[in-house]
């Protein structure tokens, strides 16, 4: 069983295509996974600030409702792509329970998962430390095997960025890989 981590990003359908390619006709699970209105309030620290101050009434189930099926259009669809791919897909949706890689491997033990496969956005190392990664801390805290796809495009970035490397050897024989300008 696969769990297919899924938000309708390039790297994610990137991520269920190479899965795919490597292992048809496999059994998988397409998660989504979705906030609580509270939660979004409460991790962004406003608290209801420029809501609660205001005569309007927010009906946070009415939110959640619609969160919930955003994420279930979300994950149907990667199933459907997954399915056309030549897996074996099901939707499932979750909702966020602390941080997001904690809730994907929540599900990742309920559904038994042997392989857990999620895209990489390719964020770099500063704002990979500022804002913290997804598929980082699902490889750092997971019991099974992950897998880290990133999008073509940003396969193809990486690829030219090494192609583009200058090795340049001095005198002393040593070499040194120079970054392009």
């Amino acid at each position: 069983m696969i769990l297919l981590c899924y938000d309708g990003s390039t790297d994610a359908q990137a991520a269920i295509d190479h899965a795919a390619q490597l292992m048809p006709g496999t059994p998988a699970t397409v998660l989504t996974i979705w906030e609580p209105f509270v939660d979004i309030m409460t991790r962004s620290g406003s608290m209801g600030i420029g809501v609660g101050w205001s005569d309007t009434y927010v009906d946070d189930q009415k939110i959640d409702g619609a969160s919930r099926q955003a994420a279930l259009q979300t994950a149907d669809e990667g199933a459907h792509r997954a399915t056309s791919a030549g897996l074996v897909a099901h939707p499932r949706i979750a909702s966020r329970d602390g941080a997001t890689a904690q809730s994907i491997l929540a599900v990742a033990d309920e559904v038994d998962a042997d392989l857990v496969v999620l895209g990489t956005r390719g964020l770099g190392a500063v704002k990979s430390f500022l804002l913290g990664s997804v598929s980082h801390d699902v490889i750092q805290h997971a019991d099974r095997a992950v897998l880290v796809v990133p999008s073509g495009e940003l396969g193809e970035q990486r690829r030219d960025r090494t192609a583009n490397a200058a090795v340049i050897t001095g005198s002393d024989a040593s070499s040194r890989v120079l970054e392009p300008t």
